[in-house]
């Protein structure tokens, strides 16, 4: 069974096994307006939790999207270079961005549930 987990910067993770697919959240790309283009990193690369991991450009800003956790670039979502629109469709399904093979799954305990998630963007408001 997956479990998805989130960042204070509005990414999620979604884990089976040892696999994360990540994404921003319904919330992130609701504040960033329609999406326009992503960059996404080339299968294989290290990333850090906590760094540099994609690009997302909308009408209204570029922001960059963190790693929720480290591991390695195992697929990216290359259809959203084409349709980089489906970040604001179906941000947490079908506009996913990466799926990484995570490196310690012990860096999930540093990350937000879902209630725990919703109740901090209600403190955004």
């Amino acid at each position: 069974m997956s479990e998805t987990k989130y960042t204070e910067d509005h990414e999620w993770i979604r884990i089976d096994g040892d696999i994360g697919t990540i994404g921003i959240t319904d919330y992130a790309q609701t504040q960033l307006g329609d999406v326009v283009y992503v960059e996404l990193p080339a299968r294989g690369k290290q990333v850090s939790q906590g760094g540099d991991m994609a690009v997302v450009e909308s009408v209204k800003a570029a922001s960059e999207v963190y790693a929720p956790v480290s591991g390695e670039v195992i697929e990216a979502n290359d259809s959203l270079a084409d349709k980089p629109e489906r970040i604001n469709g179906d941000a947490m399904g079908d506009g996913w961005f990466v799926k990484l093979k995570l490196k310690d799954k012990g860096e999930l305990a540093k990350l937000m549930d879902e209630t725990q998630y919703k109740t901090f963007i209600a403190g955004l408001a």
